[in-house]
This record gives C-alpha cells, sequence and structure tokens, in this order.
C-alpha cells in the first residue's frame, strides 16, 4: 500500500502520539515534523523535552488506563509511538483494535516493558545465549537465587531503566544492600527482580536494528560506558571481528523479528572472545545511539520516523567515527543554565541540552556529540566539548 502523509492541523493530517516525552523523543519529534506529520507528545510530567517541540502536549500518568485511553480518544491518532516502559499495555491493545497502529506493536511493548517477558522469550523460545538468570519475588526466593546463581551476579529490578536499582554482588556481604536497592529502583515500586551470571565479557555494544516496509537493516556497532548502569558514553563503530558481528546481526534479526513492527530497536548484546550474549532489547531508539546525530547521515531518530511512517530506509551512511558524552549534573534547582561551550570551537563537534525542566540529585541533561579521524580523537573531543558546558544551579 503507498504511503500518504498528510498536511498538520487539516482533515488529512497524519497524527502521531508520542508516549514518553523525554530527550530521545524529543528527537523523535523532531524528525517525525520533518516529514510533515503532527505530533502529540504525552507524559507524566509538564514541560518535558518533547512537549517543548510537539505540536501538542498533555501530561497523564501512562499507566493509568483510564487517562491513556482518554487521551487517545481526545486526540485520535493514526499512531501511537510508546516511548517508554512503563505504560498500560492493554489500553494499547484496544487501540490496536480499533485500526490505530502501535510501534512497534502492543505485544513488543508488553514483553519488553520488563525483564522477565523479554528475557524468557529470547532464552527459552527462541533458545538465543544469554547469562544465567533467576527470578525472585520474595527476599527468601531471592537468597535462593544468589546461591543458584553464584557470586559475582547482578541484580535489577524487572522494570526500571538508567541503572536504578541495579547492583553487582560481589561478596555475601553485599546481598542484603542489593535486594534493599532493588526494591527502591523499580517503575512501578518494589517487586520481583532478576538475578544474572556476572559475565566478564570483553566489551558490550548497541546493534541499532532498524525493522522497516522493506525487511531489516543495521547500523553499525554502538560502543559504549556505563556507570551504576547508566550510560555516560558512547562511540561508533565499534570494532568486531566478522564471526562475531554476524552472531550479533543474527541475535538480533531473530529477536527483532519475533517482535515484529516497524522501527528502531536497541539491542544490547554482550561480546566474550568469538560468543555473543543477549542482554536486552528496547523497541525504540537507544540512549547509546545519541552519536548517531553525528556519525551517520540518517541518525537513530531519522531512522526511527521513516519506518514508522512506512516510509524507505536505506542503509545508514557512516560518516566518520562518532563519539558521544553525556553532561550531567547533580544538584537541586528548577532554574539550570548553562555557560561555556567553547569545545564548540572544534570543528566535527555539537551539543544537545535536553530542556529538562530541573535537577533533583544526579540527572543527564545534555549530550556533546564529535566526529574525527580516529575513535581515539574523537572521544577525546566529545569529552572536551561535554566538560567545557558549565551548569549553573
Amino acid at each position: 500500500m503507498e504511503t500518504r502523509i498528510g498536511t498538520p492541523f487539516t482533515k488529512t493530517s497524519t497524527l502521531v502520539m508520542l508516549c514518553g516525552s523525554g530527550e530521545l523523543g524529543k528527537e523523535v519529534v523532531i524528525e517525525l515534523q520533518r516529514l510533515g506529520a503532527e505530533v502529540v507528545a504525552v507524559d507524566s510530567y509538564e514541560n518535558a523535552p518533547a512537549h517543548q517541540v510537539a505540536d501538542h502536549s498533555a501530561v497523564i500518568d501512562m499507566l493509568d488506563e483510564s487517562q491513556l485511553r482518554d487521551v487517545i480518544v481526545k486526540y485520535n491518532p493514526n499512531i501511537i509511538v510508546p516511548e517508554i516502559e512503563a505504560i498500560a499495555t492493554n489500553v494499547l491493545k484496544e487501540a490496536e483494535g480499533c485500526d490505530r497502529t502501535v510501534i512497534p506493536n502492543a505485544r513488543a511493548v508488553q514483553l519488553t516493558m520488563n525483564r522477565e517477558g523479554i528475557r524468557t522469550l529470547v532464552a527459552e523460545e527462541l533458545e538465543l545465549k544469554t547469562s544465567n538468570y533467576k527470578f525472585a519475588s520474595t527476599k527468601e526466593e531471592f537468597l535462593t537465587a544468589v546461591d543458584e546463581i553464584s557470586l559475582p551476579c547482578v541484580v535489577k529490578p524487572i522494570m526500571s531503566s538508567s541503572g536504578k536499582g541495579q547492583s553487582v554482588i560481589r561478596s555475601f556481604d553485599d546481598v542484603h544492600t542489593a535486594w534493599d536497592y532493588a526494591q527502591t529502583g523499580g517503575r512501578a515500586g518494589a517487586g520481583r527482580v532478576i538475578v544474572e551470571e556476572f559475565i566478564e565479557f570483553d566489551y558490550e555494544i548497541t546493534l541499532l536494528t532498524v525493522k522497516h516496509k522493506d525487511g531489516i537493516s543495521f547500523c553499525e556497532p554502538i560502543g559504549h560506558e556505563q556507570v551504576d548502569g547508566d550510560y555516560v558514553k558512547s562511540w561508533q563503530p565499534h570494532p568486531m571481528e566478522g564471526d562475531v558481528r554476524q552472531k550479533a546481526q543474527d541475535i538480533s534479526r531473530s529477536v527483532v523479528s519475533n517482535l515484529g513492527g516497524y522501527g528502531v530497536f536497541g539491542v544490547e548484546l554482550f561480546v566474550k572472545g568469538d560468543e555473543v550474549y543477549f542482554s536486552e532489547v528496547s523497541p525504540r531508539p537507544h540512549d547509546t545511539g545519541l552519536v548517531t546525530m553525528i556519525s551517520q547521515d540518517l541518525s537513530e531518530f531519522a531512522l526511527h520516523a521513516r519506518a514508522i511512517l512506512g516510509l524507505p530506509v536505506p542503509e545508514a551512511l557512516q560518516l566518520g567515527f562518532g563519539a558521544s558524552e553525556v553532561i550531567k549534573i547533580g544538584g537541586n534547582s528548577n532554574s539550570v543554565t548553562f555557560s561555556g561551550f567553547e569545545g564548540l570551537k572544534e570543528a566535527g563537534t555539537q551539543v544537545r541540552l535536553f530542556g529538562k525542566p530541573g535537577v533533583n540529585g544526579s540527572r543527564r541533561m545534555g549530550v556533546a556529540v564529535a566526529l574525527d579521524s580516529s575513535l581515539k580523537y574523537a572521544k577525546e573531543k566529545a569529552e572536551r566539548v561535554a566538560l567545557s558546558v558549565k551548569p549553573n544551579l
């Protein structure tokens, strides 16, 4: 069927509802608007980053079925794009039944909204290589799981993001603290956790996998560094041997094909020797993929927008060696300003300030991206640019 995109604010408008309006959603909104879509951005707080650029905005609790249902009825979108995991998936299923398109689809959103659903699918149904794991609902079950997996191991809430509630248990002295921390980090409060074998991997990558009307394509692998489970820097392309690269693509293709639908999937993988282990998948652009805003001719957000709208998606053209460095600040303020920016004097550099309305503790507020003739130079340049941006609380 031929793709048709209407004109915003007319009866022909192609209306896209974005559920989740953070920094990644903000870039998705911009790319959708460039292609002629009208966008409503939804989040749980006012003035979220994507609210600032969308055509319409709404503030609701997206886990509340009645509130989510009401906002869908109000705006009557053609396409619904969940950009967060914490959402009432039953309402998404209803929307699909009313001839609305959910990206990638309601089943995929439900399976990936918690680690139990996707890990069970990948390890038990698809029989792909993962770390050993156990799930636990009570502290007693948790202690048994730790004993069975053995130390060191990793514990995470089954529903969390950005490293919240996640820790590595290296000695039995850490066990009780890890349980308590996991109970504070889940998106839906205290509850079930996953205990995973700790793999001494050589490196980890994100393989951005694009499912579109003409098939599946891959971006160059993205290497990244995390602190306390949260991304702080990334680079592309991460070097990979040909056979290992093929294994990574095979795993990603298998997972994404099963989930179905269209869009960008951020597939996280561990590599140890010539073995590749599945870690997690997000059915949406990935934070480590912010580097693609400078390293590719079509960023992950542009690729996502094309796939969502049913447009052709070519292989992204790699422009060179790219790197990203997070601009993260700590403190308490609802009126943050930024100064400095001297790093932008260097060619091949960009800064994105996310426009988050405030900080309470520690928060990622922007990112610096850089392009250079090698990964080493690109990483160093991105770090210099990020450090030149001075937050004022």
